[in-house]
């Protein structure tokens, strides 16, 4: 059987789309959230992930009755997002920068320790911030968010050739500093 959190998601866009307004609030609370934290990742400012979010929300409303499968909420909306926010980004003409050094700061705090494994993830983490951007978006969706080469390329707008060629350089290129 599929995952029940999709199958409730699907229900409720097909309830949306019969008419049911209670729906999308529903699809609202679900979702809001996630989407907020995914612009979030994408720009690093809590304002302009709100605006993003914002906007995704504006576009889904608009598009939901055109989505076909409605299993497929959950990328949708996040390739949604993901899109709203890089578009934000060249609007802004902002320099990206996935994972900020505060970023990492923040998930080494503690590792202080002469513990090998925690100098390793505190390497690990600062080797990421050297990275250039399309690699950290790609290691990030495939490795902490577990997305798969597919979705990743739905997200991110590029083929799967390419997702594939920037994960195998953002590999090659972390071991080259880590080596350092």
């Amino acid at each position: 059987m599929g995952n029940p959190n999709k199958t409730l998601d699907a229900l409720l866009v097909i309830s949306y789309q019969t008419g049911d307004k209670k729906a999308l609030a529903l699809l609202f609370k679900r979702w809001n959230k996630k989407i907020c934290v995914q612009a979030y990742r994408y720009n690093n400012d809590w304002e302009s992930a709100k605006d993003v979010t914002q906007e995704t929300w504006r576009t889904v409303i608009t598009k939901i009755h055109s989505l076909r499968d409605a299993n497929r909420f959950g990328s949708w909306v996040m390739t949604i997002a993901s899109r709203k926010a890089l578009d934000d980004i060249k609007r802004e003409k902002k320099v990206f920068r996935e994972f900020n050094e505060e970023y990492w700061v923040d998930k080494t705090i503690g590792l202080n320790t002469v513990d090998t494994r925690d100098q390793q993830i505190r390497l690990a983490l600062n080797a990421i911030t050297e990275l250039p951007v399309d690699q950290r978006i790609v290691l990030k969706l495939f490795y902490l968010e577990e997305y798969s080469l597919k979705e990743i390329s739905a997200i991110t707008n590029v083929s799967i050739s390419t997702v594939k060629t920037r994960l195998f350089r953002a590999r090659e290129k972390m071991k080259l500093i880590l080596k350092k």
